[in-house]
């Protein structure tokens, strides 16, 4: 290692230990090292001191902010930075692969439809950083990292330090911004006021030496090749390569025009279009095929090809003799073929549910309570007495993919009479994978038929409805799903993944209703308790998405309520939208669910309860709607109800963080600490301990419902703990000190805590949430006249005022900011207030137990407030 790294050892000593040097290039040295404190390696990348110079540490730290903020399952992110003495570094995660200018090297042209997939996934990643305003300015090969197979952009540190330099004049140090090979011809002629459109010109060369095995432009200097760039068209692709079919020529040739206004507008329209001409010429529409009716459906619609005609005329000429609903199950079809494919099995059987599920006089089963019989052991009739339902949808799948043979799947479906055992028909089909498949309710139409329902001209039309063009896009969002279990998970980390493969679903069809509206809905959940005003754009413009591309999607109103209760406040209109949603879906459960929701916020308790208990019939073994459930009850005050229904959900759950703390808070409520202690003892047995303690601490600051054995345990939380929170992480392990008897570092915590909520007030400055937790931080800091200042004021805004089930909790956590600052009768009051509402943890019971409340103890009006009564 050169001597001139041994003072960047030490300087960083504690911090990073320095391994091996992984190469140079011309910005940079990078070597691998070791983050000590979370125990990982990174690529340690240190500018060349002629850079540093020019661009300054303060630039540099403040341009480098930015790239950090980008998260993108394409993107590789900036973990940390600094500046010691002439030098100027920072991390980045070290991965395990190898550079596409290393595949280009070995492999010179690589196949068409990755090369294609790949600048795809790329084109998302830059259109992802271009909507946080950061443009990249140096796309190529060596920038673009290759890890199981997909592309991470690499080196948006480095990039937007210097463009943002070259932008106020500093290129006079001899500077090369970007690579000539790959240069815009703005960005070579040194043109100011760059946009997303050189990025994309840059990206467009990258595919053209993909393919074509050889950079578009060469020569034997920068400035011979920056000429020819700007003067000269680069060699047809059709003539480098005859695979290449001239959609995908046209479409490189776009992205490279020399005018930037020719150029496709943003890399979300250069990945769209890639998405719709795919690799090579077999996967291309003709004209005469798309004029004459032809589509590429999903890779569901392949499957039910096997019912053509039947379904059809059933779903025309069926009759209904029945007096009232059918309810059925569709169970999960099983899959035949290898464990990559049960995704595959898993989305044809949602694809029928769904369908199956708009049907008037049907009632179906949702597909969590449906999924838990995967592989079962039960007989039909131990199933249908379990699900209550009348008839059973089953059956098997087989996807096979034979080298350099076209693809085929057989489906065997299978529709049960529950109490007789009658087989009401069974028939196995086969099918080819191919660019035109039958409709998805074919299929549908054999239930129909056989259920003897029948169906209006509306019905007729959602059946018939296909949800995208798109075959990969199709399987994207069926990936998501399996990830995500169908939308039910809570834990951030899948969360995120599915979130990736909805984002990769709608980058290949831009008119993807479910896949906005899934997209939207995972990052709703995510963006909850961590907002960022990124996070939240992103969420408004996918539901927008959603409904622009079919304004009856039932999940794309879904997303559209949620994004106006949480983010907007409007509830009146979230409720509208899922009352919308109901009236072309009367029996879709997660509808239901939310309409519960905004009800309960909206004070309409009775509504409320009527459309969980709908939710929870229709799904009765589902977490969502059985914790939905519970939480009502328990808003309303009907604790000993709400105890057994948190029970019957934990029992479908164990595990799960949140079902355990809803069992918890309902205990609470009634007074019950042993048991409250109990249930955690029983829970770790089963649940992670830190997972578990965090949840506790961030949601209700409820450390102090454990056993105080654990309570120094919580003090070694780290950020990373709460998903990156510091806001939540300083409030929690500094409330965690306060209950020890450590003020010192409760107020350090609490100030940290202060810093991070400030933060994020300048950008959500209306949110009541985020005023009450300033207000707590800077009571646990000790500043106890602006913390009451700051409790007014969440008083004040209009979540708290209207917002029927949010109000009474913030109004709960400024009767503590009060009790911190010794507002005594001010806290009285609220109290007082809050033991009358519905949607409130606090019972007499609760304030006995609380130790937030021990300052009021012997108070007279207190002790009335907590006699039993």
């Amino acid at each position: 290692m050169p001597a001139s790294i041994e003072g960047l050892r030490a300087a960083l000593a504690g911090r990073y230990e320095i391994e091996r040097e992984l190469g140079r290039g011309g910005m940079a040295t990078v070597f691998l090292a070791r983050d000590v404190q979370h125990d990982r390696p990174v690529a340690l990348k240190v500018l060349h001191p002629e850079l540093a110079a020019a661009m300054g540490a303060e630039r540099f730290q403040r341009e480098i902010k930015l790239a950090a903020r980008l998260q993108h399952p394409h993107i590789l992110g900036v973990y940390d930075s600094g500046a010691i003495a002439d030098r100027l570094w920072f991390t980045m995660p070290f991965v395990e692969g190898e550079t596409l200018r290393d595949r280009i090297t070995r492999e010179r042209q690589l196949p068409v439809d990755v090369a294609v997939r790949l600048t795809r996934e790329v084109a998302l990643a830059l259109d992802y950083a271009h909507r946080h305003q950061v443009l990249h300015r140096d796309i190529k090969p060596e920038n673009i990292l290759l890890s199981d197979g997909q592309a991470l952009l690499a080196d948006f540190g480095i990039a937007r330090a210097l463009g943002s330099a070259a932008d106020e004049g500093l290129t006079g140090t001899g500077v090369a911004i970007g690579t000539p090979g790959y240069m815009s011809p703005e960005q070579a002629t040194g043109e100011r006021g760059l946009d997303a459109r050189s990025d994309v010109y840059a990206l467009g060369s990258v595919l053209y030496e993909m393919l074509a095995g050889e950079p578009p432009f060469s020569g034997p200097t920068a400035q011979a090749v920056i000429m020819r760039i700007v003067t000269e068209a680069p060699r047809p692709l059709t003539a480098a390569r005859a695979s290449v079919t001239p959609e995908l020529a046209a479409a490189v040739g776009k992205a490279m025009e020399k005018a930037p206004a020719d150029r496709f507008a943003t890399a979300a329209e250069f990945a769209e279009a890639l998405g719709r001409i795919g690799g090579t010429s077999t996967s291309v529409m003709t004209a005469a095929a798309a004029r004459s009716g032809r589509r590429v459906w999903g890779l569901v619609a392949a499957v039910v090809l096997v019912a053509a005609g039947l379904g059809t005329w059933a779903l025309r000429r069926s009759p209904s003799h029945a007096s009232g609903p059918r309810r059925i199950a569709v169970l999960p079809f099983e899959n035949e073929g290898g464990a990559d494919d049960a995704y595959f099995a898993a989305g044809i059987t949602d694809e029928l549910r769904s369908k199956l599920s708009a049907v008037p006089g049907l009632e179906v089963t949702a597909r969590a309570s449906s999924s838990q019989y995967t592989k079962t052991t039960k007989s039909v009739k131990e199933i249908g007495k379990d699900l209550d339902v009348e008839y059973i949808l089953t059956g098997t799948v087989r996807w096979s993919k034979p080298a350099g043979g076209k693809s085929t799947v057989r489906v065997t479906p299978e529709l049960v009479h529950v109490s007789s055992g009658a087989n009401k028909f069974s028939q196995p089909y086969q099918a080819e994978l191919s660019d035109v498949f039958k409709v998805q309710s074919d299929i549908a139409g054999e239930v129909v038929q056989a259920l003897d329902v029948a169906l209006a001209t509306s019905t007729e039309q959602r059946l018939d409805a296909r949800p995208t063009q798109n075959t990969q896009a199709h399987d994207a969002f069926l990936r998501g799903q399996q990830i995500s279990q169908d939308l039910s998970v809570t834990d951030a980390g899948p969360m995120r993944e599915a979130a990736a493969q909805y984002a990769r679903a709608v980058g290949i069809d831009s008119s993807f209703a479910e896949a906005w509206a899934a997209l939207a809905l995972v990052h709703t959940d995510l963006e909850q308790t961590n907002l960022t005003v990124e996070g939240t754009a992103l969420i408004k413009k996918a539901t927008e998405r959603a409904l622009a591309a079919d304004p009856n999607s039932s999940l794309g109103r879904l997303a559209r309520g949620r994004y106006l209760l949480i983010f907007e406040k409007d509830y009146e209109r979230a409720l509208a939208e899922y009352q919308a949603g109901l009236k072309t879906d009367p029996n879709n459960v997660r509808l239901l669910a939310a309409a519960a929701s905004a009800e309960g916020t909206l004070g309409r308790w009775d509504d409320a309860l009527a459309h969980a208990r709908q939710a929870q019939r229709l799904d009765p073994r589902s977490i969502t709607p059985n914790r939905r459930l519970a939480q009502l009850l328990h808003d309303t005050r009907h604790f000993e109800e709400a105890r057994v229904a948190s029970n019957n959900v934990l029992a479908l759950a164990p595990s799960n963080t949140q079902l355990i703390q809803l069992a918890a808070i309902n205990f609470g409520s009634m007074g019950r600490l042993d048991s409250i202690r109990a249930l955690i003892d029983r829970s770790l047995k089963i649940t992670d301990t830190t997972t578990l303690m965090v949840r506790f601490a961030k949601f209700q600051e409820m450390m102090w419902v454990w056993d105080p054995s654990y309570w120094p345990r919580f003090t070694t939380l780290t950020p990373k703990d709460f998903d990156g929170d510091r806001g939540h992480w300083g409030l929690k392990v500094g409330g965690t000190y306060r209950l020890m008897g450590d003020t010192v570092r409760a107020r350090a915590y609490g100030d940290s805590a202060r810093i991070a909520f400030e933060a994020k007030l300048k950008d959500f400055p209306e949110e009541a949430q985020l005023h009450e937790l300033r207000g707590r931080a800077l009571a646990l800091a000790g500043v106890k006249d602006e913390a009451v200042r700051e409790a007014d004021l969440s008083l004040r805004l209009r979540e708290t005022k209207l917002d029927a089930s949010t109000g009474p909790y913030v109004r709960f956590q400024v009767a503590r900011i009060f009790l911190r600052a010794g507002e005594y009768d001010r806290a009285l009051d609220l109290i007082d207030e809050l033991l009358k509402v519905y949607s409130t943890d606090v019972t007499p019971a609760w304030l006995r137990i609380d130790p937030s409340f021990l300052p009021l103890k012997g108070n007279p009006r207190f002790e009335k407030l907590i006699a039993p009564q």
